[in-house]
């Protein structure tokens, strides 16, 4: 049947394939609430009917002659409310209220909604076959339960430092039980080390623009963190040499790989020239590898490189799930980890038995490896998106990872971006909490994981090039 052009006049409209047109006017309201309203309106009168596609938002935006953003902020409105769903390869279509309104209705699953890119998570696996067997080594887990439930010896059993061992070695690192420590998260596990390396007035060298967890930790402690300069490729050396020279710091913390937030990589030559520095001045240096087993060929890390002055930090975090809170610290020597498990012990007693029962199965039966591939392959299918979306030389980024790192246009400011997100269901962070000193640049970091599915992904960052390209003037005009 051949698509009907929707006149504005009451009764069903057969086929539209998204025409609608509506008179916002009529609302005396800013106009994206006038979409919302305009389909409610048509919905109830049945001028929309349950099923209808509705036109791009890039295609009513040029139709009633407003900014994509306005069009998007209203469509959002209209999911909140229940009238319409977004379908994967499709649109977006008009909801039927009765079905969405029954209990345990799944009409809303594939909506797009709200997106939230403020959360540095990866993707969720969705394969159906990963998924059960990840539960399924949950499940298995429930016939030593009680076992579980107690305390057990600090620093993980041998059986959870035998996987541990085996996991680092998948990064490279070929290390021995003596040297190694099992804690709950990384952020306990930099916690202890600062704690060991450094007391309250000492100061910790970081880059610039750097991991914000690192200067929560520094503040507690009482520690001075001094910023050192970098480029798109990291930390530089000879800036860290200068502030030796004159503070002499007792720590350089880096986050050298797929770095949070700039996605920056320490290239060899540069981890080198870091290490020459840090061993000349006696610094030690704090590695904070998070997404090591995302990358399939990464630079060697520190601790390959410089054993003895390097506390190297891996958690699953970053490459396993959010929820799964643990570490595996690395300590220059046997002797260095006796303060630090006494520090570890004092301030968290231990890690989760069922959490370490978990990671250790997993690590041991080829789960882990199973669900980082698929972070991989999900990762670079998001940045895929990213990069036929975002305006070049806006932002930088890694093919292997899943965040962006993004440089505001002139005449925007980080505060003002973030709101615009907001206006639109979208979640962005501000350069504020990454940066160390100085006046935050104009920037923001975008979070391409989580929970969000690839339909998601795509119309937040729609919504986002299309701010970035136009004027901030422009993108905030709603009436």
């Amino acid at each position: 049947m051949a698509a009907t052009e929707y006149d504005g006049r009451p009764g069903p409209q057969v086929g539209m394939s998204g025409a609608w047109r509506p008179d916002l006017k009529r609302w005396g309201k800013p106009h994206y609430l006038a979409i919302a309203e305009a389909l409610a309106d048509d919905i109830r009168t049945g001028r929309l009917t349950p099923g209808t596609r509705l036109p791009t938002q890039r295609a009513l935006a040029e139709a009633l002659d407003l900014n994509f953003t306005t069009v998007s902020r209203g469509y959002v409105a209209a999911h909140k409310r229940g009238l319409i769903e977004g379908r994967v390869g499709q649109g977006t279509f008009v909801v039927d209220p009765a079905r969405s309104s029954r209990p345990g209705s799944t009409a809303g699953a594939a909506r797009i909604g709200p997106v939230d890119f403020t959360m540095n998570l990866p993707p969720e696996p969705d394969a159906p076959a990963l998924r059960a067997r990840m539960q399924a080594s949950l499940a298995d887990l429930s016939g030593d339960l009680i076992n579980l439930l107690r305390y057990q010896g600090f620093g993980g059993t041998d059986e959870d430092k035998e996987a541990a061992l085996r996991w680092l070695k998948g990064r490279g690192i070929d290390t021995t039980r003596e040297r190694l420590l099992i804690c709950p998260g990384a952020h306990s596990a930099l916690f202890s080390v600062l704690g060991q390396v450094a007391r309250p007035g000492d100061t910790i060298c970081a880059e610039r623009i750097t991991y914000p967890g690192i200067r929560a930790l520094a503040a507690h402690l009482g520690l001075r963190l001094v910023d050192l300069p970098m480029d798109c490729y990291g930390v530089d050396p000879d800036a860290f040499a200068a502030v030796c020279t004159k503070v002499a710091p007792r720590a350089i913390y880096l986050n050298p790989l797929l770095q949070n937030p700039t996605t920056a990589t320490l290239s060899l030559s540069r981890r080198q020239a870091v290490i020459a520095v840090a061993r000349r001045y006696a610094v030690s240096i704090i590695e904070d590898d998070a997404y090591a087993r995302l990358c399939p060929a990464p630079p060697p890390s520190f601790a390959e490189l410089a054993p003895e002055i390097t506390y190297y930090v891996a958690g699953l975090a970053k490459c396993l799930g959010a929820g799964l809170r643990l570490a595996f610290l690395v300590a220059p020597s046997a002797r260095s980890v006796l303060p630090l498990a006494g520090a570890l012990r004092t301030a968290t007693v231990m890690a989760s038995p069922i959490a370490t029962a978990l990671a250790t199965r997993w690590i041991m039966d080829g789960t882990a490896d199973a669900v980082v591939q698929f972070v991989r392959e999900e990762s670079a299918a998001r940045q895929r998106i990213a990069a036929s979306l975002l305006p070049a030389g806006t932002y930088t980024a890694d093919p292997h990872g899943f965040h962006v790192w993004i440089t505001l246009p002139e005449g925007w400011t980080r505060a003002a971006f973030a709101s615009q997100g907001r206006s639109a269901g979208l979640g962005v962070v501000g350069s504020d909490p990454f940066c160390v000193a100085g006046t935050p640049p104009e920037a923001v970091r975008l979070c391409l994981g989580g929970p969000s599915t690839r339909q998601q992904i795509t119309h937040g960052l729609e919504v986002l090039a299309h701010a970035l390209e136009g004027s901030p003037a422009l993108a905030s005009t709603y009436i």
